[in-house]
């Protein structure tokens, strides 16, 4: 099964972290999570979810994982900033594995140059940003457009981890499973 980068920091959508954190792990996929730090308690901006990261941003690779989540919310605003979270999430996207971002989560994609030419949805307060940053925007439930998952808000996140499962069925395909029996993160 895929080992999946979910990347987070405090005031993250809860829902947008929790529903395809779940969905994923469901599917017997490990997922983990990456902050600025290792062991750090993260708050979600709703409060409901509080989550610990598995690892720091600085001590992984893209050649960690098959795929990396950006949680909406203000975390991808914060981690934007962050050289060692853009490298994850560029690295990634430039070996062609699946990198979704919901609601304002695209704002990490726009830093780690990952939407020129792409087609994309988000949060509407994006559009602009993404427009200037190259990317076609269009108001969908979600959008692939070759490796880059994208979608709305919450009320998207069944479509988004379909998605997300589908890219991941593709990948495992693709290559034969060596990740049989891996432990699952332990930060969620």
């Amino acid at each position: 099964m895929a080992r999946i980068a979910f990347i987070a920091d405090d005031l993250f959508e809860d829902s947008e972290l929790r529903v395809p954190w779940d969905r994923l792990r469901q599917a017997g996929h490990e997922t983990v999570l990456v902050g600025l730090e290792k062991g750090k308690q993260i708050r979600g901006k709703k409060q409901r979810e509080t989550v610990t990261t598995d690892a720091a941003a600085r001590d992984v690779t893209a050649d960690d994982f098959d795929a990396v989540v950006v949680p909406g919310g203000y975390s991808p605003d914060h981690l934007r900033t962050d050289m060692d979270m853009v490298r994850l999430v560029r690295t990634a996207f430039t070996a062609g594995k699946p990198v979704a971002a919901v609601c304002h989560g695209p704002w990490m994609l726009i830093e780690a140059d990952a939407i020129d030419g792409k087609t994309v949805t988000s949060s509407p307060s994006l559009k602009t940003d993404l427009i200037n940053a190259g990317a076609r925007w269009v108001d969908r439930q979600v959008v692939e457009d070759g490796n880059v998952i994208t979608s709305r808000k919450p009320d998207d996140l069944e479509a988004f981890s379909d998605a997300i499962l589908r890219h991941l069925g593709e990948e495992a395909r693709a290559r034969p499973d060596d990740s049989a029996g891996a432990e699952q993160g332990a930060g969620i």
